[in-house]
């Protein structure tokens, strides 16, 4: 009897060392976020997420700001793989300059998670390929994500006529803009659409510039009927100039949502978006990376999504805003 007590007490000491070593590896994990601009409701968001999942996980974290420019954003990941983070999360600003700043935390042997944006050229790289040296993209389907609102947008357009549709993109260079666009016009295709796209224009993720795109287009083209804002904010905005003129354009986004959003859906100033989850993406990317972290053999290449809806006025219960 006493050698079986020996045992099961030896067996409990091997567990809670076990549980310390545990602990005590997961207080030393660290991860770094590097936003691509603070600014932005869905980057606070995001970064709001994956800071939460990080302190659930036990693990600490280091937030940077790239403050919208590619450059600082560049410095922020050096300055993240000089100090021996254990991996870095970012929500990127080029697609085509990121491969640099993966390929050398992929050197120092960091994992890296690209939040919400496909690394490589949006002209080259095959839609949903993720690059081979990030651990993970966390993402919605960015052309999943269009093509919903394309559905949605062609029962509002007008029948029995080719209708006019403007579209404002967000930055140039960001793979999800090429995405959310070709998935859009498969959207329309699906239903049927007659319609002829006369204007898109890149601008800033912002409301402002948002609204003077659509200011722009409207000045060119009085009688368009429709506008697809790629981002929640260049919606809102886009809505703002539509009302000044007293057009009867419908106005949709992918990437939509926010609290601000949900509200001009409700007041129909907007007639509806794809319900986006900006924390739900940083909690996934805190949990990518702390598994990678900890867990040498997890694999690369991983894409991370989430089920999109659609949300309209009749429906708005089902998007609870994140951003």
């Amino acid at each position: 009897m006493k050698s079986t007590y020996t045992k099961v007490g030896m067996a409990s000491i091997a567990v809670a060392i076990s549980l310390l070593a545990s602990a005590a590896t997961a207080k030393d994990i660290t991860l770094g976020i590097v936003a691509a601009n603070m600014q932005y409701p869905f980057n606070a968001a995001a970064v709001k997420g994956f800071q939460e999942e990080a302190k659930t996980l036990g693990a600490k974290t280091i937030v940077l700001d790239g403050k919208g420019s590619v450059e600082q954003q560049g410095n922020a990941i050096d300055d993240l793989i000089s100090q021996k983070v254990d991996g870095i999360g970012s929500i990127l600003l080029d697609s085509v300059v990121a491969k640099t700043w993966v390929d050398r935390a992929a050197e120092s042997n960091i994992p890296f998670v690209s939040v919400g944006v496909q690394v490589g050229d949006p002209d080259k790289v095959p839609l949903k390929q993720v690059y081979p040296k990030l651990t993970a993209l966390v993402t919605r389907d960015d052309v999943e994500s269009g093509e919903l609102v394309g559905e949605m947008a062609a029962t509002l357009l007008p029948k029995g006529r080719t209708a006019k549709i403007g579209i404002v993109e967000g930055t140039a260079g960001v793979a999800a803009v090429k995405q959310r666009t070709q998935g859009f016009k498969q959207g329309l295709a699906k239903m049927g659409a007659k319609y002829e796209i006369v204007a898109a224009q890149p601008t800033d993720w912002t409301a402002e510039k948002g609204e003077a795109v659509c200011q722009n287009i409207l000045t060119a083209h009085p009688d368009i009927d429709l506008f697809f804002g790629q981002y929640d904010d260049l919606g809102l905005g886009c809505s703002r100039a539509v009302r000044a003129v007293g057009s009867h354009a419908k106005v949709v986004t992918a990437d939509g949502g926010s609290r601000r959003g949900i509200d001009a859906i409700k007041v129909g100033e907007m007639a509806g978006a794809v319900c986006s989850e900006p924390e739900t993406i940083g909690r996934l990317s805190a949990k990518a990376l702390y598994t990678a972290a900890t867990n040498k053999n997890t694999p690369k290449a991983q894409l991370i999504t989430y089920k999109q809806i659609v949300v309209t006025k009749d429906n708005l219960s089902q998007c609870k805003p994140q951003f």
